[in-house]
């Protein structure tokens, strides 16, 4: 089977906002796209109406990706763009195509006049459940989006990606984790900033209001960690320019606030066996919501 960058796609501007992010990742990585729509059987009352007949509703479903793939071959002719239809259960369906990607790609929609993004049902369930590395785009986003500004402070492809962001916990780092991000930051030729947040223990937060000396060394103990867990991959990408950050407080917001000036965010999901419940753990709920570039999760045991 080969290997692919698969997007779903059901016509909605922020699927097409994924499809051309999807597409643009292909082309990093030479490999072929796949847009993979599900076409979810019309319920026999309304087949039966005169004017939305089964027939009538395919019809309209297959223009969907084959609409999409016209235009991604106009914009990146060096990319191999399939399609494909499935029908089915929405989420069931874009679980059964990630297990044949490399990556797998979903749009979010923002909500309306909140600082966030929704995250519907079908990409919680799918982001929750698959184990291949999902991205989240956000609806609206432009190719120049995942670059840095030039002079003029427009983004431009000619001054290079925007860095990535990578959200690490260094209890529990995780070298999956870890190498997607490298592996991305490597590809789009910029730097890596790894984000770590801490909370104090609540027995030092009542004891030590005053103990300035010993928050700066709890504070000095973290960053050696970071330090520590980073050092060999470092070594194993020399040419990737590293920028930790520990800060205490809250780590998604963290993330978030660094997720402003990134091309894309990476965060790690634990894979839970239980088949009940959206698992995904407050910190990458929190970023998947709110972060302001594309958001990376990426399963791990």
């Amino acid at each position: 089977m080969p290997r692919t960058i698969t997007v779903g796609l059901d016509g909605s501007p922020e699927s097409r906002a994924a499809a051309e992010w999807a597409a643009r990742e292909a082309e990093l990585r030479g490999l072929p796209l796949k847009l993979v729509h599900v076409w979810e059987p019309v319920p026999e009352p309304m087949a039966q109406a005169p004017l939305l007949g089964a027939e009538t509703h395919q019809h309209w479903t297959e223009r969907i990706p084959r609409e999409a793939a016209e235009g991604l071959r106009l914009r990146h002719p060096v990319v191999d763009v399939l399609t494909e239809q499935l029908a089915g259960r929405p989420s069931d369906a874009l679980v059964d195509a990630a297990k044949d990607a490399d990556l797998l790609v979903l749009g979010s929609r923002a909500l309306s006049g909140i600082g966030g993004f929704l995250v519907g049902s079908v990409g919680q369930a799918v982001v929750a459940r698959t184990e291949t590395p999902v991205v989240l785009v956000r609806a609206g986003e432009q190719a120049a989006d995942e670059h840095a500004a030039d002079p003029s402070g427009v983004p431009s492809a000619a001054t290079g990606f925007r860095p990535v962001v990578l959200g690490l916990d260094t209890d529990r780092p995780d070298e999956t984790v870890i190498a997607f991000a490298f592996e991305e930051a490597a590809r789009r030729g910029t730097a890596l900033h790894v984000v770590q947040g801490w909370n104090l223990p609540s027995y030092y937060v009542y004891g030590m209001a005053a103990d300035a000396d010993l928050l700066n060394e709890i504070a000095r103990q973290r960053v050696a960690e970071l330090t520590q867990v980073l050092g060999p991959w470092r070594q194993k990408y020399p040419g990737v320019e590293v920028v930790e950050v520990s800060r205490s407080s809250s780590p998604a917001q963290h993330i978030v606030d660094a997720s402003r000036e990134a091309s894309l965010v990476v965060v790690g999901r634990r894979i839970r066996r239980s088949p009940f419940g959206v698992h995904l753990g407050p910190v990458t709920h929190a970023v998947l919501h709110h972060a302001t570039a594309p958001v990376a999760v990426v399963a791990h045991g």
